[in-house]
Parts: C-alpha cells; structure tokens; sequence
C-alpha cells in the first residue's frame, strides 16, 4: 500500500515522502480500515507517541495522521461491533501507524459507524476536534446551561466546534482569535469576540470557565478570569498559573465511540458545523504540513473515493 511516511524526528516535514509499505496487520480486536479521507495535525511530528511505541521502542519510519473515515476491510481475531464493509470513522491510536495510508489498523473501540449520507472528509475531520471540545466542555470544565465561557482559538477546528457545543448547551460565549477571526466566530454564534491581537485579554472580564487551545502567554494570564469555583482547562500545556479559587488542569483527548455517534448525528442533524478547507489527495498530503499561507478550516487528505 502506499502511505507518507516519516523517517525520524529530525528530518521534520521535509522528510515526509509518499512510499510504499506492507499492508498493516490486525492485532487482536482492531480492524483495518480502508483509507477514503484523513486528518492530521501539523504538530504532530513534534509527539513522542509518533517515534516510539507504547513500550518506547522505535517504530520510525512512522506513518502520521490520527483521524481516518473510511470502510472497513478485515476485522482481527476477536472484534466485535463491526462489520467488513461499514462505513466508519474515528481517532487512531497516538502510537501506532497513522491514517495517511491507504489501510490502517485501529482499535475496533476507537471508531463508530459513520452514516451513508455524511461524506468521509466532513467525517475525517470531527474525531479529535469534536471529542476534544466536547471532554473539555463537559466531562472536564463541567459546563452548564447560564454559564460564561471563554474559547480561545475559537475559529479553529477545536475552537469553531467547541462555540457551537456550549451555545446549545445554553452557555455565554465569548470566542478570542486574531482580528481576521471576528466574523467566523461572530457567525457560529459568540456572544462576543475578543481581539487577541488588539484587545487586552482582561477585557473578557470574569467567566466560569476558559478553554484554551493556545498555552502559553495566554494561558497564563487566562487564570485571573476564572470567577471562584470556575475552571480552566487547556489542551496545549500543563497549566503553571492557576485560578485563586478555581481548577486547571490539562487534558490529551480519549477514543469514545458512544459520544463520537451522537457528534455525528448533530452533524446530521445540521446542528453542528465541522469546518472544512482544502481537500488535498494523499500525493500532496506532505505538502500539506506545511502551508504557505494560514487555511480557513480544516486541510483534509482525499485518498480513495466512495
């Protein structure tokens, strides 16, 4: 099969390149998927989990991308809950081979069954950025109807399905970017916009809880919004600053088939809006990682058609 792949850390994304590898195998309870779209994360050559296995031995050269829709192939010895020839989607496993091939191999438990009429490159680009707003939402922040809550980073892939979430939930939003941000997010629906660029961070005044997908500088001045018994919460590092009275905490996202069909729905449903750019076949996939230019939604690889 044919699949980019990475040689070793220190080659970054000038050393991606289109190859061709041995068809994956299927360990007890995976499947393998035939590839139809993939997503990816630009960051994701900088993860440990894509040099080493779980037992930190060497896995270079290593194929990334850890969001994959498509059919299901094989099933390994064991799987349960799914069928050859279903249409699924999900995350891949952080240390293993990833989705910019043409067949990977997946934790059954990873992926749901995707609906006939959702295409697979609107569903190759909710697994990790729904469950993610959705754990730092709700599972994490704890977030309720008549809440305030701040999004950073709101009109991206995190950000962008995170506005949406809170907003049915009931929730005030206010959703901070750039200034060439303000009227994506003001179209999801924010309440507010707050100008990272031109505006003091503090003029958010004080929320229940921020989600933040950026880190550093903004990250800790954030923890001064936090009312008491609010929280912070952040994808991009371990927080050093904390609320006076108030939670921070980091969180990695986690597999949940159960959460991923109700997203899917709401996709379905025309409730929530996944955000999709460039659509880009898998021989541009390592061009991919390195845009000239910042992209409007999500870069999805195209590698097989229904």
């Amino acid at each position: 099969m044919r699949a980019i792949t990475a040689p070793n850390r220190d080659a970054g994304v000038a050393g991606l390149t289109l190859t061709d590898l041995p068809y994956p195998h299927a360990a007890e309870n995976d499947v393998i998927v035939r590839v139809h779209a993939a997503g990816f994360t630009r960051g994701e050559l900088d993860w440990p989990a894509t040099w080493s296995d779980r037992a930190g031995r060497d896995r270079t050269p290593s194929v990334p991308g850890h969001e994959v829709s498509g059919v299901v192939a094989q099933l390994g010895f064991g799987t349960t809950g799914l069928t050859v020839g279903q249409r699924v989607f999900g995350p891949t496993d952080w240390a293993r081979d990833g989705s910019l091939a043409e067949y990977v191999a997946v934790e059954a438990r990873n992926l749901a069954p995707l609906p006939a009429d959702v295409d697979h490159t609107v569903a190759a680009a909710l697994p990790i950025s729904g469950l993610t707003a959705w754990q730092g939402l709700f599972e994490h922040a704890r977030l309720v109807s008549g809440q305030t809550v701040l999004i950073h980073g709101a009109a991206g892939a995190v950000g962008s399905i995170a506005v949406q979430l809170a907003l049915e939930a009931g929730a005030q939003v206010i959703g901070s970017g750039r200034s060439t941000d303000r009227d994506t997010v003001r179209a999801l629906g924010a309440q507010a916009f707050l100008d990272l660029e031109a505006g003091r961070l503090e003029d958010a005044g004080e929320v229940d809880v921020v989600f933040d997908v950026i880190g550093g500088d903004v990250l800790d001045r954030s923890a001064a919004l936090v009312r008491s018994g609010g929280t912070l919460v952040t994808i991009a590092q371990p927080p050093t600053v904390r609320p006076k009275d108030g939670r921070a905490l980091f969180f990695v996202v986690e597999p949940d088939r159960a959460r991923l069909a109700d997203l899917v729905r709401r996709v379905r449903d025309r409730r929530l809006e996944v955000r999709v750019g460039a659509v880009r076949p898998l021989t541009e996939a390592a061009a991919a990682f390195a845009p000239e230019k910042r992209v409007s939604g999500r870069t999805i690889i195209r590698v097989a058609e229904d």
